[in-house]
């Protein structure tokens, strides 16, 4: 059986993406992927997993090359040295609305959607041979953020070349984050498509 692998990541609100993304190439980060990211998270009608901080969710990745998913499983948020920690079970899918279908008849429902479009980098470091992937993410009616993840050290040196003032970036989930842009806005977020739909 595959052991999970560990996600360390931070987020940040980014006020100017065309700068930060010039920063991240200038420092050697290549794009891995530009398009479109949907997320599909399931749980059982009595929230089984969400009890237990548990993610169930379907990804899928979306560009003028075609569609790339996969099936997630997370553990639960930690919070290590000011990181978020999760563990991580991920494979590909070749039939993303097949599998939804499967997970319906076993009795799983949709419990949220998170469309946004992305451009995601990856920057290697010689030394070490790891890799820290930067996804720049835009959402229907939300702030722009900008994800880090990787190790911690390679993390920090990617903050450090994006120009974004280190204090900005959290542990804090997506839910933290529109929660802040509803504050300071007073407008309600959307963070998928069928929210914008929905006003």
């Amino acid at each position: 059986m595959s052991e999970p692998t560990r996600e360390v990541e931070l987020k940040a609100r980014v006020e100017n993406v065309g700068a930060a993304r010039r920063n991240i190439e200038n420092a050697g980060g290549l794009i891995v992927f530009d398009g479109s990211l949907h997320d599909r998270i399931y749980d059982t009608p009595d929230g089984m997993l969400a009890a237990s901080d548990f993610v169930l969710r379907i990804r899928s990745y979306v560009s003028r090359l075609g569609v790339t998913a996969h099936l997630d499983w997370k553990g639960p948020t930690l919070r290590e040295g000011g990181f978020k920690v999760r563990s991580e079970l991920t494979t590909g899918v070749t039939d993303p609305d097949q599998l939804a279908a499967i997970l319906s008849r076993l009795g799983f429902g949709i419990i949220s959607q998170i469309d946004r479009k992305i451009v995601q980098y990856e920057i290697m470091d010689a030394e070490t041979d790891a890799r820290t992937v930067i996804r720049f993410e835009q959402y229907p009616r939300m702030d722009a953020l900008v994800e880090v993840e990787g190790y911690q050290t390679g993390i920090e040196r990617t903050i450090s070349a994006l120009g974004i003032p280190r204090a900005m970036f959290s542990a804090d989930r997506l839910a933290d984050f529109v929660r802040a842009y509803e504050a300071r806005t007073g407008q309600r977020a959307a963070i998928c498509d069928q929210d914008l739909e929905a006003g």
